[in-house]
């Protein structure tokens, strides 16, 4: 049960759904990545530096930051760090340019086999050039399947023998296009367990994390949803969610998707979308100043200029809350 306050996993669902069709109805969807650069390159570093930190990667993100758009190696940190992200940054920023502006590799499927393996190479290589697997074959190497048995994991979950990989990846493949279909299930659960299955196959010796995360922002692309950016903080609620999701209840990995989708579209894509005049959900027009709670009862005491739906949400745009802005500082003064 949710706690006070707490929606529910319905109305999570819900949201996600609500922000992904404003965004589309409000500005056309998600921007090409050549179109709107900027937007692009923060969730590019967001996600970099928070899907390698989950891994136990040590970089923080100004560091991050700096290696990516510089080429700096700032701070004191092990080699294989910076080639880590460094990889893991090549391959987001393909798997972005794939989802809206697909080339060759795009055959009609949500995604293939030799993209999987594309992914995990670009992913691995360069951290795989300076600390390899010290148990790998030379078959093993990143964009090549594993070749050994994997150990149970915490929680019970054992990867299946090495052998099956091939054709149980083919047929995880195939299950994706499930996502094309109309269900009563949310769109964020069944994604859910779609990401789970991959790191079941566990079809590398190493990188199946990073890999799956990069995939599951491809899936989320071709789809028109952006990134669903796992967060360092909640390391701890994926991997129980993953846990879960062995046991049969891939709920809370599925809300935590859902939840990644929707703060990345109120975060990134509406704010830097909407122009002064726009009228947008008020968690898009949130900031460090003013919050999304404070917002929302400014405008229902009359104080911020806000239009309130008949879904509920209450809307506003950047040049009014600007000028709500204004004149709370200037009572604060008074």
């Amino acid at each position: 049960m949710p706690g006070p306050g707490r929606p529910s996993r319905a109305e999570v669902h819900r949201r996600m759904e609500e922000a992904v069709q404003e965004l589309r109805n409000q500005f056309g969807g998600l921007p090409r990545p050549g179109e709107a650069a900027d937007i692009w390159s923060d969730i590019w570093h967001q996600e970099a530096h928070h899907s390698t930190a989950i891994e136990g990667n040590t970089l923080i993100l100004h560091e991050v930051e700096k290696l990516l758009d510089e080429g700096r190696a700032i701070g004191a940190k092990p080699l294989r760090d910076y080639m880590e992200v460094r990889g893991y940054a090549d391959a987001a920023k393909w798997v972005y340019s794939q989802a809206l502006e697909p080339g060759d590799w795009q055959d009609g499927s949500l995604v293939s086999v030799q993209e999987i393996r594309h992914i995990h190479y670009l992913a691995m290589t360069p951290v795989w050039t300076v600390a390899p697997h010290p148990h790998a074959f030379d078959a093993e190497a990143p964009g090549n399947f594993r070749q050994h048995e994997i150990a149970r994991f915490p929680g019970g979950m054992k990867p299946p023998p090495w052998p099956e990989v091939d054709s149980l990846l083919r047929s995880w493949v195939d299950t994706t296009e499930t996502l094309r279909t109309n269900s009563d299930v949310p769109l964020a659960e069944r994604l859910g367990v779609i990401h789970h299955r991959f790191e079941v196959v566990h079809p590398f010796l190493d990188g199946n994390g990073r890999a799956g995360r990069l995939i599951l922002s491809l899936l989320l692309g071709r789809l028109g949803y952006p990134p669903a950016i796992i967060y360092k903080r909640d390391r701890s609620r994926y991997l129980t969610a993953l846990q879960r999701a062995d046991k049969g209840d891939p709920g809370s990995l599925g809300e935590l998707i859902a939840r990644s989708v929707t703060g990345n579209i109120y975060r990134f894509l509406m704010p830097a979308a909407a122009d002064a005049t726009h009228l947008v959900p008020l968690p898009a027009l949130a900031d460090n100043e003013l919050s999304e709670a404070a917002l929302r009862v400014a405008a229902s005491r009359g104080r911020l200029r806000a239009v309130k739906g008949d879904d509920g949400v209450w809307r506003s745009s950047r040049g009014w809350v600007e000028e709500y802005a204004g004149t709370r500082w200037r009572r604060e003064r008074a």
